[in-house]
């Protein structure tokens, strides 16, 4: 099956409705190949990423965090949208500083997944930062954040049987399976 297909529209006009720090809403109107046209709003967001932490200790460090759009305190991992300019590794690495003041011995870039292909263009690029050693973090004055340190079994339980509700969150860390079983195989003697 082909996903390189041509494009079924063609983008007569662009308009934002709304821009802000963290993403814009947008209004497209499109031709499709019949000669019908329609508006599509779409939510323009910056590339983020989204880092799986693991501690010299081999534990997955999670953070508890109170989201106010679903009035809820919820389990994640450490993410955060890529400044202008910023390389992924360098954003990867600000926002483990910043959320769980951790610093990682090694980063490695595992994948990338789409947030919202129906409403959006959100890029998320999934980290797994090994050896990580925590200190004090620098969060943003709305971070309300505890950690959770997991072992890694308990951590992918959780993505798999819904006890990790943010998705990207839980996906991350899915994605990053097979490093961390790789990983965790090279540190067992």
């Amino acid at each position: 099956m082909s996903l390189n297909r041509p494009r079924p529209y063609t983008t007569l006009a662009r308009r934002y409705l709304w821009q802000s720090r963290w993403y814009n809403l947008r209004q497209d109107q499109l031709a499709a190949a019949d000669g019908s046209t329609l508006t599509y709003t779409l939510i323009e967001k910056p590339p983020a990423v989204w880092i799986v932490p693991v501690t010299t200790g081999g534990e997955i460090v999670l953070i508890e965090q109170y989201r106010y759009a679903v009035d809820a305190w919820c389990l994640e991992v450490p993410a955060g949208t890529v400044e202008p300019g910023q390389t992924l590794e360098a954003a990867a690495a600000q926002e483990l500083r910043e959320e769980i003041g951790g610093t990682a011995a090694r980063l490695m870039h595992v994948s990338e997944f789409y947030l919202m292909n129906g409403i959006g263009d959100g890029v998320a690029h999934v980290f797994l930062a090994l050896g990580v050693t925590l200190g004090e973090p620098q969060r943003e004055q709305t971070e309300h954040i505890t950690l959770r340190r997991v072992p890694v079994e308990e951590a992918l339980h959780r993505a798999r049987t819904g006890g990790i509700k943010a998705g990207p969150s839980a996906l991350a860390i899915l994605l990053c399976e097979a490093a961390l079983r790789a990983h965790l195989a090279e540190q067992t003697p």
